[in-house]
């Protein structure tokens, strides 16, 4: 009997996807390529859309296996190229307004965000515990109460050293977000208080 396929990243978050209300204003932190933020335009089919990366090459070597460290062999360049194919594949959203691409690191592009102007936050970023850190601090404030924050990679090791799991869990413990679920390797926090 031949072995089921294991499931694509898109396959393991979609459960997430359903939580998000459809018509809504949310952000994604940690771009890539933009195959999540595609999905979830055709899932969520969100009103506006902000589109957060600094697509920027680190060299250092806590970050030789990242997508942005030394898995890109093309450097700097080769982010550059990567931003400008997420600006061709969501041109015309971009161009109706319902993207926007705010290329630059998260704690300023987010950060630049009215306070609770956004229903939902995707984390998927710098894994590393003090920018995760980071990023859940300032989705909660820019996040509606009764809103959610979301995200990606949960789990013991990788190249983060489990950074996503230590600040998730200590978000959960310290009781400023309610805790939802932690499933596949995502996390969802309920957002409490303004």
């Amino acid at each position: 009997m031949p072995q089921p396929m294991p499931p694509t990243n898109a396959q393991r978050r979609h459960f997430l996807l359903e939580m998000l209300p459809p018509g809504s204003v949310g952000a994604e932190i940690g771009v890539h390529l933009g195959d999540f933020s595609q999905v979830i335009l055709e899932t969520v089919a969100p009103r506006q859309l902000h589109l957060i990366d600094p697509w920027i090459y680190n060299p250092a070597p806590e970050y030789e296996r990242a997508l942005y460290g030394g898995r890109s062999e093309g450097g700097q360049s080769e982010m550059d190229e990567r931003h400008m194919s997420v600006l061709d594949r969501f041109g015309p959203e971009i161009n109706r307004g319902q993207i926007i691409v705010h290329r630059g690191e998260s704690a300023e592009m987010l950060g630049a965000l009215p306070d609770a102007s956004l229903d939902w936050v995707y984390i998927d970023g710098n894994h590393t515990y003090d920018f995760v850190v980071q990023d859940l601090r300032l989705s909660l404030a820019k996040t509606k109460p009764g809103g959610l924050v979301t995200g990606d990679d949960y789990g013991e090791g990788g190249w983060w050293d489990g950074g996503v799991k230590q600040a998730v869990d200590e978000l959960a413990e310290s009781g400023n977000a309610q805790l939802l679920l932690i499933q596949n390797g995502q996390f969802a926090f309920a957002v409490t208080g303004t």
